[in-house]
């Protein structure tokens, strides 16, 4: 059996406040298109379809479209609910999709699965939603579900009694944070507190494949337990990060192959590091006018208007950092206390300067210009 393994669509998120909805539609019309080109039999959307739990009503219309899309293309598709979606909303019209598409947000039938066959005989596909323990905790009152990692280890001991009473090749969907992963800074919404929820990879042993969401780059962390990553390219941090999703065979034993099938990109991402007069150099201009661009300008002083100067030659800036190449030795008084200390006016100005510039104070040029003003308000006084 032939199975795509995709997730975190993420479906309305923005990025730097520009809409992703069509980028992400392109991307998604390619992967329906490797799902007909590959002849594809099952595609998994491991959670986290929407970004967030009410979507706006183009969100819908995109995710219809693709599910459609991907069952015309010739394959079943298994959906589940991730920590973004509301798995009411996601799943109220579950009854009515048309046959071959799944929808699952019920814990109670995590260890209900989906049969598909194939020449060999079935395969069971599991559906875990994501179970948030203070929500899920009064389906199973007398579990200690505290954490993720208890909580998934009693769906997955679900999915055991039922692969107990009729063993099958079996699959797994869940969308949650496995050890072993490292997150994108500022990305993926925690559901851990500390290292407690924190799924050990023991929970998903047994499994033929366990198809996991919820982390934005690929991970193969055991040749049956992967991260597909996200399909679109959301934050800067995952610029080097590849788009794509696992393209998995499953054998008429269990025995598994494993191959990555890259997306494209509609518009890349660069980040470039330098002194604002260079980012802005012509060489740059011609290699990146139409990427989006982090700029990190490394100047010792803030520039003026550094968005403004980088959006009318870069159309596509979405970012502007300041990360002075050289950082001046920080006075540990308190601007309060340096003011009072100060004996003269330059020495208070200076000390405001410092204040303001991180530490940087007047440059020669401007001490001369400061003392200059200051000659010119005692001159001024003294004829007054």
């Amino acid at each position: 059996m032939r199975i795509l393994h995709t997730s975190d669509w993420h479906i309305g998120r923005t990025f730097h406040g520009h809409s992703t909805l069509v980028a992400l539609g392109e991307v998604l019309s390619a992967m329906v298109e490797q799902v007909r080109e590959n002849h594809v039999d099952v595609v998994i959307v491991a959670g986290d379809v929407f970004d967030s739990a009410t979507p706006a009503g183009p969100a819908y219309t995109l995710l219809g479209d693709t599910l459609v899309g991907l069952h015309e293309a010739g394959a079943r598709v298994i959906v589940t609910s991730g920590n973004h979606d509301s798995a009411a909303r996601l799943g109220f019209q579950a009854r009515l999709l048309r046959d071959g598409i799944h929808v699952l947000t019920d814990p109670l039938a995590i260890g209900d699965p989906i049969v598909v066959d194939d020449a060999d005989g079935a395969v069971h596909f599991y559906g875990i939603p994501y179970l948030e323990p203070a929500i899920v905790r009064r389906h199973w009152p007398d579990a200690p579900l505290r954490s993720q990692a208890q909580t998934m280890a009693h769906a997955m001991g679900l999915v055991r009694e039922a692969m107990e009473e009729n063993p099958r090749r079996s699959v797994a969907i869940a969308h949650c944070f496995a050890a072993g992963v490292e997150a994108t800074d500022g990305l993926e919404r925690e559901v851990r507190q500390g290292g407690l929820d924190v799924v050990p990879l023991s929970v998903f042993d047994g499994l033929d494949y366990v198809a996991l969401g919820h982390i934005h780059g690929r991970q193969k962390l055991t040749e049956r337990v992967r991260y597909a990553g996200a399909p679109l390219h959301y934050s800067f941090g995952e610029q080097h990060k590849e788009r794509g999703s696992w393209l998995i065979d499953l054998g008429p034993s269990g025995e598994l192959q494993a191959r990555w099938l890259p997306l494209p990109v509609p518009r890349r991402l660069v980040t470039l590091t330098a002194p604002l007069d260079e980012i802005l150099s012509e060489e740059n201009i011609r290699e990146h006018v139409d990427d989006w661009v982090c700029a990190v300008y490394t100047d010792t002083l803030p520039q003026t208007e550094p968005m403004r100067r980088l959006k009318e030659r870069f159309p596509f800036c979405a970012m502007v950092q300041h990360a002075p190449a050289v950082t001046a030795a920080q006075d540990e008084r308190s601007y309060a206390m340096r003011l009072s200390t100060a004996a003269t006016d330059a020495e208070r100005i200076e000390a405001f300067l410092g204040h303001v510039r991180g530490g940087e104070g007047p440059s020669d040029r401007e001490s001369e210009l400061i003392g200059d003003v200051l000659d010119e308000r005692v001159a001024a006084e003294a004829v007054a």
